[in-house]
């Protein structure tokens, strides 16, 4: 519900995983989703979404979900979860098309898990990534971090609508 509307209707799991706009994605889960303004664009046959020095090459099932594939050249805000961004040395070689740098502002041990708050290029606020609760980053450690492509979500700047069918 948001000002006076409901917003959504489904299963917990489903507001989850399948947010009907970017006002739901940010609601459910702790810490809440990370947003990026970024600019679709094809290079070299492939669609890569844009912020500051970032690229991030979207999946072909991702932009087969697109409802209208008009937004590809557009801006739009692409979201992810905390939890699906990791800083481990193997799953960065493993999904080296989804790469940021990232400058490290403060870790935060959770117990089960630690929480890395970080500034990357194209992004004025810190993202937060859940990672595994042994990791080797510090704050101010310069390192690169990868997102994991499949649990990205993308929304109409204008409306925050999702642009994605499930």
């Amino acid at each position: 519900m948001k000002d006076g509307f409901i917003q959504q209707v489904d299963t917990p799991q489903n507001n989850y995983d399948y947010p009907a706009n970017k006002f739901v994605a940010g609601f459910i889960g702790s810490p809440q989703m990370n947003f990026f303004d970024v600019r679709l664009q094809k290079e070299d046959g492939k669609i890569v979404a844009v912020f500051g020095d970032n690229k991030i090459v979207v999946p072909q099932e991702k932009i087969a979900k697109f409802k209208d594939e008009s937004y590809i050249g557009k801006e739009v805000t692409m979201g992810i979860r905390p939890e699906n961004i990791d800083d481990a040395p193997e799953f960065v070689a493993e999904h080296a098309d989804a790469v940021m740098k990232v400058h490290v502002e403060v870790t935060e041990l959770m117990g089960s898990e630690t929480y890395l708050y970080f500034s990357t290029s194209g992004k004025e606020e810190n993202v937060i990534a859940r990672v595994d609760p042994r990791t080797k980053t510090r704050a101010g450690d310069d390192v690169k971090v990868a997102l994991d492509t499949t649990r990205l979500h993308f929304f109409d700047k204008d409306t925050e609508e999702t642009i994605m069918n499930r």
